[in-house]
């Protein structure tokens, strides 16, 4: 049958997960960090999640689909539930990913280019903002820089600075964060990360406490 339901752009879709939350039939899935329709028949084409796609990569086409299914979404539902009961039953040794792996990473993805401006972990949390090479060239940075904080990453040599600063400006105006922490490297090139955070506070007039550090490239600090 010819109804409405979505279509998913792989190359467009950056792996957020927020239309996943979105979606109240749970027709969406993340596969391999990408969102993918389960099947036609979970979606019934209202489009939930197309205002919270934060690249467009979800659209809502006329084509050729299965039918909506009622009842195969009650069953679905119910298999979402269970997993969520079994996931709050499970005792916390076993779904605390710094207790098995050492990581102290809370939320996901961590790019600049791709967290969305509204992720709601960024709300009243304490901000990293880190250069790339950071992580690889000091040891502790889970334990020292990441452990309770939301972390963005980004390389000021390799991305647009100016996309950065526009970014962290919508986000800053947006969200209220505690404390923001900025980790670069002691090269040149690194200045530019330091820049764009000071530039969107400024911008947005949102100024809180900061702080900045920075890592040589034998893995030192200087603060």
């Amino acid at each position: 049958m010819i109804r409405k339901i979505i279509t998913i752009d792989e190359e467009k879709c950056n792996g957020c997960g927020l239309c996943v939350d979105a979606c109240h039939e749970g027709a969406i899935v993340m596969v391999d960090g990408k969102a993918k329709l389960l099947s036609d028949e979970y979606c019934d084409g209202l489009g939930d999640c197309l205002p919270e796609c934060p690249t467009d990569a979800i659209t809502m086409d006329e084509r050729e689909a299965k039918a909506f299914d009622k009842e195969l979404v009650e069953e679905r539902m119910k298999e979402i539930a269970k997993e969520k009961l079994d996931l709050k039953n499970t005792p916390p040794q076993f779904k605390d990913i710094s207790l098995n792996t050492g990581s102290e990473l809370r939320q996901w993805p961590v790019q600049l280019s791709l967290v969305h401006t509204r992720a709601p972990y960024l709300e009243g949390s304490d901000l990293l903002v880190a250069a790339d090479c950071t992580a690889f060239a000091y040891s502790r940075f889970h334990e020292d820089f990441i452990k309770g904080r939301v972390v963005l990453v980004g390389c000021p040599k390799l991305d647009n600075t100016n996309y950065y600063i526009e970014k962290l400006t919508e986000m800053f105006k947006i969200n209220t964060f505690k404390s923001i922490t900025v980790v670069r490297m002691e090269v040149p090139c690194c200045s530019g990360i330091t820049y764009a955070v000071k530039e969107a506070m400024l911008k947005s007039e949102n100024i809180v406490p900061y702080s900045e550090i920075t890592v040589t490239t034998d893995g030192r600090l200087i603060k």
